[in-house]
């Protein structure tokens, strides 16, 4: 297979020249032969956005940064989803549709210069024409590997894959600011057989989001067979995240071997409804978790986002279940340490006519935070901001607690409302140093 550098079609890394044609031309030699390598060496690259082509290796050495405009007229239009809906948005600053076989790899450096575009969407929204652009975005493509490289200040989602089946992205390292908006790290959606691992993610949203689309995509399809391993993820709103948008149901999916640390929520689900869908079959096991908010957070009454407040969303009596109603069932938390946790140990919240079912935490401890500051454990406006609880749990069945201990908690050990089928084998509250068990 060809190998080309960027270099012999005229790219300049001196950081201010413009190589979006360059960049253009090396995929487009690779296109016609069907294949190859582009190699970006050394030096600072300043681009428009990238359209990647199929049985492509693009190779970001060492010392190499791509670093991409601020300008929107950089930025082609695309039909893709932004937030769950299929819409037009500013292409992703690398992007691929319909395409197989791409590798994007070297240890070298993405930079999505995003600054410009989080103060417009702070502060001048509606000249933003349409969604910012993500980092990586990947429409309906089969074999995709992002591998060895640091993505940072993307303009929103930092790597999206949509639609796409078979997905690697192993060994990246992604950095946005705290305060930057919506800049989660990865969020693959309505996804087949994806692996993420030794990844390293510190955002300023979602670290990583699994997520199927919304009531308002046409064609519903789910995201499913996920691997999440060996991680870290610091900061942002939550470690590990199931929706909001799930309308096209996520299953099968196992995360593993991860340190979550000042994350918001450890783990969450959200939804409402409106939505439908099903999350099922959801395995966490063996993580650590430090200075979470909270540690488990299962919440059907998610309202940020259009429609999140109509009255159907609020409503705390059961209604009829229908296509629109969501569900969360057939979850497994187990071998979990969670310290210095802020606010409740867990806060699960079902609706009436789908409480959330067959859940289980196994050998799991749990260390309130002393002295914590009360905060907000989820976007929900009825209960309010609390410090060293334990788990509230409302409309569910079917939850178990085996071999759970929490620690330096200050009040309620569990909250149960309108909930069936809740059973505690081995499991204790330590108080004054001595283990008293926890019971219904």
């Amino acid at each position: 297979m060809t190998t080309v550098s960027v270099i012999d079609f005229g790219a300049i890394g001196d950081g201010k020249s413009m190589n979006t044609i360059a960049f253009e031309k090396a995929i487009q030699h690779i296109k016609k032969l069907g294949g190859g390598t582009v190699v970006v060496p050394s030096g600072i690259y300043y681009t428009g956005a990238i359209q990647f082509c199929s049985n492509l290796t693009f190779v970001i050495e060492q010392g190499a940064t791509l670093l991409f405009s601020n300008n929107s007229n950089d930025y082609p239009i695309v039909n893709s989803r932004w937030e769950g809906v299929k819409q037009d948005i500013y292409m992703p600053c690398i992007y691929g549709k319909n395409i197989e076989n791409v590798i994007i790899t070297g240890g070298g450096t993405i930079d999505g210069n995003g600054q410009k575009w989080w103060h417009i969407f702070r502060n001048e929204r509606s000249s933003l024409k349409y969604p910012r652009p993500y980092l990586i975005g990947f429409d309906f493509c089969e074999r995709v590997t992002i591998e060895k490289l640091f993505l940072t200040q993307s303009p929103s989602w930092t790597v999206h894959p949509m639609e796409s089946n078979n997905v690697v992205i192993d060994n990246v390292s992604i950095l946005n600011p705290a305060d930057s908006p919506n800049t989660d790290g990865i969020n693959p959606e309505s996804c087949r057989n994806v692996r993420i691992s030794n990844c390293y993610i510190d955002v300023g949203d979602d670290c990583i989001a699994i997520k199927a689309g919304t009531e308002e995509t046409a064609e519903k399809s789910p995201c499913e067979n996920i691997l999440i391993t060996n991680c870290n993820m610091i900061h942002g709103h939550g470690a590990v995240v199931l929706g909001s948008e799930m309308s096209g149901c996520i299953r099968n999916v196992t995360i593993t071997n991860c340190v979550f640390q000042k994350t918001d929520r450890g783990v969450r689900f959200k939804t409402r409804r409106g939505r439908g869908g099903i999350i099922s079959d959801i395995t966490f096991s063996n993580i650590v978790m430090d200075e979470v908010l909270s540690a488990f957070v299962m919440n059907y009454y998610y309202y940020c986002g259009p429609k999140g407040n109509d009255p159907i969303v609020w409503n705390k009596e059961a209604l009829q279940v229908n296509e629109s109603t969501p569900a969360c069932n057939n979850i497994s938390f187990s071998n979990i340490i969670a310290k210095n946790v802020r606010a409740y140990a867990g806060f699960l919240y079902g609706i009436p006519e789908s409480p959330i079912s067959n859940i289980s935490f196994d050998n799991i401890r749990i260390s309130m935070q002393v002295n914590a500051q009360a905060g907000e454990v989820d976007m929900f406006k009825d209960v309010k901001p609390e410090a060293g609880k334990g788990f509230f749990i409302e409309n569910a069945d079917s939850i178990l607690f085996n071999n759970v201990i929490i620690d330096n908690i200050v009040s309620e050990p569990l909250n149960i409302r309108n909930s069936t089928n809740v059973y505690v084998n081995q499991s204790f509250v330590k108080q004054d140093g001595k283990l008293v068990s926890l019971t219904v």
